[in-house]
């Protein structure tokens, strides 16, 4: 086929590129001209909500479990009644009538000397402070009522998970901008959610051009090459998080072309493969070259491959033209589209699949079964681990957990004949599911409804956010050793009675929090409680065997002022021992107790009410190695902000004045 003198001249000329840009300029004006915010928000149902990409905070609405529930089939007893037990001496109790399988809520309260018969996942009654195993009783048949032979002792707390113990009521569980995997719905499960809100998928056009490119499975003739880059664009859009929206094959006919590109502007983004060079038939970059607003800002990027890409926008929409060669097309793809791909969906950077890192604590391990250890992975400073700067926390909430699955980043292997891991081994970490690239900001230490509400503040300015609740001494200890951004703790010193600034080292730094109101928390029109000054409480709870506390665990700044409070009395009901202030409110909200000490913004939650005590300081050990980083730096400043510092105050809590 011969052409005109005058289209070959043009031909022959093939015009070149005379502004070549480099990778960083081409990216900064290219992405200057676009909203990277996702396109749009829509509720989805949580069945369907695999891989979506959360556009809200969620906190859970119930504590998980909802109550004191038992780990194993056996006997909730009161402890002390077993103490001295030995198959030889063994101890002896009554049962009681009743029968405590999964979903029947107790009527009969243990009383001393008896037991009531209780299933795993069965709700703790009243009075009880632990379960003894099956395995280590025999039933007494011979006597009546029915009494129980046990063989060994059992301590408070034994066998025993408290309400609130995976998840507290108002914690939250889910942060913006989380991919939702199945560990996610398994949690959204758990806490009797079925609804979220998602960003909508952006829908990306894609147009392959070039009157040589047939679609697969036709049957090819001399010069003419299958479309490859339409298939892997779209897969790729896919798992970015996008909906590939794929309009075929364009001719070299700038009607047609000019047809799809008006049809793909309709999305949310456009992207043409070929096309895009300036030699005969590279009509792509002449049809594009009439959009404005303001339309090509790139043509031609000093990369090889993938010199040829076009970089355009239109009314805030991409539209890029990647080169028709697959190598340079994905390759660019990759370069300057992915990211705003991800930026539209609400997605993250990806890691590899499998890392070492350093334990930092010393695993135990049950000798003839492969262990599977659930980590999470926080970065401390490299020099205080040599070249390693990686640690792999173990996730120690127990098998019941739901939480624990949903924030491990992956595992290690214990081989079944080995009994421990020692603290400082360097272990393989195999990832679960997608990667993940390491946080912005690592909080270890004591949950606090405070700190949830300001860490959700500093996720909304993108930062990447690991929170783990390990209380205030884990996260003091985390601090130590360079493996956290920030701690939250409340450590009351018992000489002093100043908390935490007792507790800093040459190492570490403190960022004053926010004071938190104790008190004791009774149910509202408790006349027993309601008026009375604290000293009349205690004098009162001390001989009243009927009035049960729910204590809190030993070493917690909350335990040093319940034990300081009742200057040596043991009420009914101090064995038992909840770890958190959510759980010691769910006890006395559900009358498996009567009172015990929280804190006042947990006593608004659970509608009790609140007889102040003492104010506890919750304030932010920092490495000092790290307060020079982006993300401690914007944490201090949400501190000092006004308008966080009023929310704080809303919820109950009394900021410090920070320099």
């Amino acid at each position: 086929m011969s052409h005109p003198e005058s289209e070959l001249r043009t031909a022959a000329r093939q015009q070149q590129f005379l502004d070549i840009l480099s990778r960083d300029e081409a990216t900064t004006r290219f992405q200057s001209c676009l909203d990277m915010n996702p396109p749009g928000v829509e509720t989805v149902s949580a069945a369907l909500a695999l891989e979506r990409v959360l556009a809200e905070e969620i906190a859970s609405p119930v504590d998980v479990p909802a109550f004191d529930r038992s780990n194993v089939d056996g006997f909730a007893v009161i402890a002390k009644d077993t103490f001295g037990a030995t198959e030889d001496r063994p101890k002896t109790l009554t049962l009681t009538s009743e029968l405590l399988a999964p979903g029947i809520a107790p009527k009969l309260t243990v009383q001393a000397g008896s037991a009531t018969t209780i299933a795993t996942g069965g709700m703790l009654p009243r009075g009880a402070n632990a379960v003894v195993m099956v395995e280590h009783t025999e039933l007494d048949e011979t006597t009546e009522p029915l009494s129980l032979q046990v063989f060994r002792p059992a301590t408070s707390g034994q066998m025993i998970t408290f309400a609130g113990t995976d998840i507290t009521c108002g914690e939250t569980i889910l942060r913006h901008g989380t991919i939702l995997t199945s560990r996610e719905l398994g949690v959204l499960a758990a806490v009797g959610i079925d609804q979220v809100s998602v960003f909508r998928k952006p829908k990306v056009a894609l147009i392959s051009t070039g009157d040589e490119i047939m679609a697969p499975g036709q049957s090819p003739s001399s010069g003419t090459v299958f479309d490859s880059n339409q298939a892997i664009l779209a897969a790729t859009v896919t798992e970015l998080g996008g909906e590939p929206v794929c309009l075929g094959i364009a001719p070299d006919d700038k009607n047609v072309l000019r047809d799809l590109l008006q049809r793909g502007l309709e999305c949310d983004a456009v992207i043409l493969s070929g096309g895009t060079s300036k030699g005969a038939g590279d009509l792509s970059y002449h049809v594009v070259n009439e959009l404005s607003d303001p339309g090509i800002v790139a043509h031609g990027v000093a990369l090889k491959p993938g010199k040829p890409i076009c970089l355009a926008a239109t009314n805030g929409k991409p539209v890029v033209i990647l080169p028709g060669f697959p190598t340079s097309a994905i390759f660019t793809f990759h370069e300057f589209v992915a990211p705003v791909i991800r930026a539209f969906a609400g997605r993250a950077v990806t890691e590899n699949e499998t890392v070492i890192a350093r334990l930092p604590m010393r695993v135990n391990s049950e000798r003839g079964r492969t262990e599977f250890l659930l980590v999470s992975l926080v970065e401390t400073d490299a020099s205080e681990v040599g070249e390693l700067s990686l640690v792999a926390y173990p996730m120690g909430k127990g098998s019941g957990s739901v939480t624990t699955f949903s924030c491990a980043d992956g595992f290690i292997t214990i081989e079944a004949q080995q009994e421990f891991v020692e603290a400082e081994t360097h272990v393989s970490v195999t990832r679960i599911g997608k990667q993940t690239r390491p946080a912005d900001l690592v909080a270890i230490g004591s949950h606090c409804a405070g700190l949830d509400f300001l860490l959700s503040e500093l996720s909304a300015t993108g930062m990447s956010i690991k929170l783990m609740n390990v209380g205030s001494l884990g996260g003091l200890a985390a601090a130590k050793r360079g493996e956290c951004d920030i701690a939250g703790v409340h450590l009351l010193d018992e000489k002093s009675g100043i908390y935490n600034q007792p507790f800093l080292t040459d190492e570490l730094e403190l960022i004053p929090g926010y004071a938190r109101m104790q008190g004791v928390v009774f149910r509202k029109g408790d006349s027993r409680f309601a008026g009375k000054t604290p000293e009349a409480i205690v004098g009162f709870v001390a001989s009243e065997s009927d009035c049960l506390m729910v204590n809190r665990n030993v070493g917690s700044g909350t335990r040093i002022l319940t034990d300081r409070l009742l200057n040596g009395h043991q009420p009914a009901g101090y064995a038992m021992q909840a770890r958190s202030h959510n759980a010691v409110a769910a006890a006395v909200q559900q009358n498996r107790a009567d009172w015990g000490i929280a804190i006042e913004p947990v006593a608004r939650l659970y509608d009790l009410a609140f007889l102040p005590l003492q104010e506890e300081r919750y304030d932010f050990f920092v490495p000092k190695s790290r307060l020079s980083r982006l993300s401690v730096q914007r944490f201090r400043d949400l501190l000092k902000r006004e308008s966080i510092r009023q929310r704080l105050f809303e919820m109950g809590f009394q900021v410090a004045e920070t320099s």
